[in-house]
């Protein structure tokens, strides 16, 4: 009884995309997520350790709450190196991310509360669900596009500064 079930289902499935010796089971369009637009929350400057010089000043999206941390920049499809994101969280503690749903490569540095830089990963694999660890103690998080520390010379031990946009009534 449960091998013809077996194959009156496998007939089915097999016949449900109009037959015509088609071996898929229905072409069944994928669920289209909207690519997020870039808001302008504020700005980064990344700092050289010694010299105490502005490598780069960018405007950036933040993350603070644990939805907002979760999306990240999942789903876009580019990135101006002008532009990134600032994670911050509650407390200074090991971070891990990783890059499912990300569909662009990404420079991705850890910063403890000092706001050093202490770990950067350079050009992660788009869509890799393994782990990103830190593997010190960070703060923030900061993501920009791929190339983007060889470009303008950030390395780990250097600082961020930001600044937050002041935020107007969103109930109005």
């Amino acid at each position: 009884m449960v091998l013809v079930v077996l194959i009156g289902t496998a007939i089915y499935l097999l016949s449900a995309n109009g037959g015509g010796g088609k071996t898929s089971v229905r072409n069944i369009p994928k669920k289209e997520v909207a690519e997020p637009q870039f808001v302008k929350e504020g700005q980064l400057w990344f700092i050289k350790k010694q010299s105490r010089d502005t490598l780069r000043r960018i405007d950036i999206e933040i993350a603070n709450d644990a939805e907002e941390r979760a999306k990240g920049l999942m789903h876009r499809t580019n990135m101006p190196d002008d532009r990134g994101m600032l994670f911050i969280f509650n407390q200074e503690d090991e971070q891990s991310f990783w890059m499912k749903n990300t569909l662009i490569s990404l420079d991705i540095m850890y910063v403890n509360k000092d706001k050093e830089i202490v770990t950067i990963y350079k050009h992660t694999q788009p869509y890799s669900e393994n782990p990103i660890p830190s593997f010190k103690k960070a703060m923030y998080v900061v993501e920009t596009i791929a190339g983007f520390c060889d470009k303008y010379h950030v390395e780990e031990g250097d600082f961020i500064e930001f600044t937050e946009n002041e935020i107007a009534d969103k109930s109005s």
